[in-house]
C-alpha cells in the first residue's frame, strides 16, 4: 500500500463543526471525494487541508487549489471552486455540459438535496490534482 498522508489545519475542522446539521455530512462527502481522488492517484503522496478565504482547501504538487463551501449567502447550495483563471471550469463545461451548475469560471454549485454526480465531480477533481501537468492538453486529457 503507498504512503499517503493529509495534513490537515486544525482550523478546517472548526469550520466543518460551524456548518448547520443539515451541511456537515454533504461537505464531508466532498471533502472525502477530494481525498479519495488524491488517493488514488498514483502520483500524490501528500494533500494539504488548509483554510483560504476562510473555506476548506486541498493543495497537492503539480496540481490547482480546489475549494470547498457552504454559506448562508445560499443555503440551498454547495460549491467546489477552482481558480478562476484556470481551465477548468471551460473544461467541465464542454465535457460535462448541464451535469452540473457553473458560477463562471470559477465554481461548480452542487444541490443541497440531490445526489452528488460522484463520477463526474472526481474527474474534475482528478483534473486539479493534476493541473500542471494536464493544463496543455486538448480538454485537459478527458
Amino acid at each position: 500500500m503507498k504512503a499517503f498522508n493529509v495534513h490537515s489545519d486544525p482550523g478546517v475542522k472548526e469550520k466543518f463543526q460551524g456548518y448547520p446539521e443539515k451541511v456537515k455530512p454533504r461537505m464531508e462527502t466532498l471533502r472525502n471525494l477530494i481525498l479519495e481522488t488524491a488517493f488514488e492517484n498514483e502520483r500524490i503522496d501528500h494533500v494539504l487541508e488548509t483554510l483560504k478565504w476562510g473555506e476548506p482547501s486541498y493543495l497537492v504538487k503539480k496540481g490547482t487549489t480546489i475549494r470547498i463551501d457552504w454559506k448562508d449567502k445560499y443555503p440551498d447550495q454547495l460549491g467546489m471552486f477552482f481558480q478562476c483563471t484556470s481551465k477548468i471550469i471551460p473544461t467541465v463545461k464542454k465535457v460535462y455540459g448541464n451535469t452540473f451548475k457553473y458560477d463562471g469560471s470559477r465554481a461548480i454549485l452542487l444541490d443541497l438535496e440531490k445526489e452528488i454526480p460522484r463520477v463526474e465531480l472526481k474527474e474534475c477533481v482528478a483534473l486539479a490534482l493534476d493541473y500542471h501537468l494536464l493544463k496543455d492538453k486538448p480538454l485537459m486529457g478527458i
